[in-house]
């Protein structure tokens, strides 16, 4: 039987520790406070607590229930932009930098694991780079040139990727790549934290940063004062809008595949497409196994092949079930025998103009704020990177990664993909005056949402199972786009900036603060309250 999406439930990283913690119930003092509990604010909470300094960690949600829930895990330094597109925009001494960083990371992660007895099923092997059918092998070329002049390690050119039954062609090889569990890799590293007296509060958000960056106030009228404070929540909510120009926010959609134990080769495995700020443009794909998505120690007969790709700027022409689709699609035509599809989830990728995350002091405000964003789909090992550089800078140690990765820098030569990112956010605008989705509430099938125009204003409406309707403004709090439905993880996108609501306008990521405007509407428009 052929594998189809039907049945296939969303992903679940799940680990066998608890990952959450109680709320923050009363004012508080540290030496740093962090808010996100993700991969960049727990790795740099731990290498901070290692320095002894006592750490706060908070998070409106629990412990990975941010992006890094949402990661396929690869822990690579082979850059998804390419080495010769870093060097163009940074020299040859970013090139490097970029290498030795991200090297550095997965040696990082290794020895935390190693050291902190983390049970994650983390797992060196290669990684394999090829272009599509029909393609010019010239980005090989190119990107060989410049990995190895970058200082990669262990990187050639093969005739092909060890693959039966799919000639992928002459590739790149990079050695010493990584995998693992992020979730349970996170569990461990909460657990060593709290073992060097940090503390860790879940279901606590940031509601107020004070002007002098001593203090912040959470949503429970809470107040944490530190000497430093760290902002790791994908994008940082603190910066209204300098850094939002100089990045731009993608989902990327994957799918979970049921294949025989031995069936594929254990490695990566990457094509040479990138994502476009034009959405008919299908990006590039990554491949890697799990034993299990649930138990990383559990192994038997079958693995999980997770496919990925599909990537298009958050907000604009969703399609999920299109793009689930083509990813099955294209794994059908490479890899023989799939089982049945279990997963299907996706995740927001924030895409830097000149393709290298943003770690260091937020470019506006006290200098004793810093950010951790622009993880342009290396979330794992950018976050690794985080902990390393924000320790150093905040213990004022010298870091020789501080330059290439400090968020007030000006890329001269990405000036055109900064005016084109631009251009695309200005676009959106015109969505202000633009006719509804539908005319009438009875037109959003049951679970779904769509835009409603009425007089002047649009109307974010969600129509839930029973029929109820939860409106809201459509206009994102942010800096007013207007948001579109996103049918797969049913939840309100902006377009412009990639802030996402939940069904009732809650923020599920900013860099949006505030929920979506409550709207005026006919006491007759729905049977249940407005959420």
């Amino acid at each position: 039987m052929e594998p189809t999406l039907t049945g296939a439930r969303p992903c679940a990283w799940t680990a066998t520790a608890e990952l959450t913690r109680l709320s923050l119930e009363a004012d508080t003092d540290c030496d740093v406070c962090i808010v996100g509990a993700g991969m960049a604010g727990l790795s740099t909470a731990y290498c901070l607590a290692k320095e002894g300094k006592r750490v706060v960690v908070i998070d409106k949600s629990h412990i990975g229930g941010g992006e890094t829930g949402h990661t396929t895990c690869h822990l690579s330094n082979a850059i998804d932009d390419r080495y010769y597109e870093i060097r163009r925009m940074h020299g040859r001494e970013g090139a490097r930098t970029c290498a030795d960083s991200h090297t550095a990371a997965i040696e990082h992660i290794e020895n935390v694991v190693r050291q902190e007895g983390i049970d994650c099923a983390f797992e060196r092997l290669d990684g394999y780079l090829f272009v599509p059918p029909g393609a010019s092998r010239d980005v090989l070329d190119r990107e060989l040139d410049a990995a190895i002049e970058a200082g990669v390690p262990d990187v050639e050119l093969v005739a092909r990727a060890p693959l039966d039954g799919f000639d992928t062609g002459p590739c790149l090889r990079f050695g010493q790549q990584a995998q693992m569990h992020p979730i349970s890799y996170l569990a461990g590293l909460a657990a060593a934290i709290e073992r060097l007296n940090g503390r860790i509060f879940c279901h606590t958000e940031m509601r107020k940063l004070s002007d002098d960056g001593l203090s912040l106030t959470t949503a429970g009228g809470h107040r944490i004062d530190a000497s430093a404070i760290v902002v790791a929540t994908n994008t940082p909510a603190i910066n209204r809008v300098v850094i939002h120009t100089k990045q731009a926010a993608y989902r990327t959609y994957v799918i979970g595949i049921r294949v025989s134990a031995g069936k594929v080769h254990r490695a990566l495995y990457w094509d040479t497409k990138q994502r476009s700020t034009d959405s008919a443009d299908a990006p590039y794909h990554y491949v890697r196994l799990a034993s299990d998505l649930h138990d990383p120690s559990k192994k038997g007969d079958t693995e999980t092949l997770i496919v990925g790709g599909e990537d298009h700027k958050t907000g604009q022409a969703e399609h999920s079930e299109e793009r689930w689709a083509r990813l099955l699609e294209w794994a059908r035509e490479r890899f023989a025998d799939l089982g049945p599809v279990e997963y299907r989830w996706s995740g927001q990728i924030m895409e830097p103009v000149d393709h290298v995350a943003f770690i260091g002091p937020n470019p506006t405000g006290p200098g004793n704020v810093y950010i951790a964003t622009g993880d342009s789909g290396m979330g794992m090992t950018h976050g690794a990177i985080a902990g390393l550089l924000l320790t150093d800078l905040i213990t004022g140690r010298h870091n020789p990664w501080a330059d290439l990765y400090d968020p007030s820098r000006v890329t001269l030569s990405s000036a055109w993909d900064y005016a084109r990112e631009n251009l695309n956010v200005a676009v959106q605008y015109a969505g202000r005056v633009r006719p509804g989705d539908v005319t009438s509430v009875e037109q959003i099938p049951l679970g779904e949402g769509a835009v409603i125009r009425r007089g002047l204003s649009l109307v974010a409406v969600h129509r839930d199972e029973s029929g109820g309707l939860h409106e809201r403004s459509a206009i994102c709090p942010h800096l007013g786009c207007v948001v579109a439905w996103n049918s797969s993880e049913k939840t309100w996108d902006c377009p412009c900036h990639g802030s996402r609501f939940d069904t009732k306008g809650m923020v599920l990521n900013g860099p949006a603060i505030t929920p979506l405007p409550p709207c005026h509407r006919p006491a007759t428009a729905a049977r249940v309250p407005v959420g």
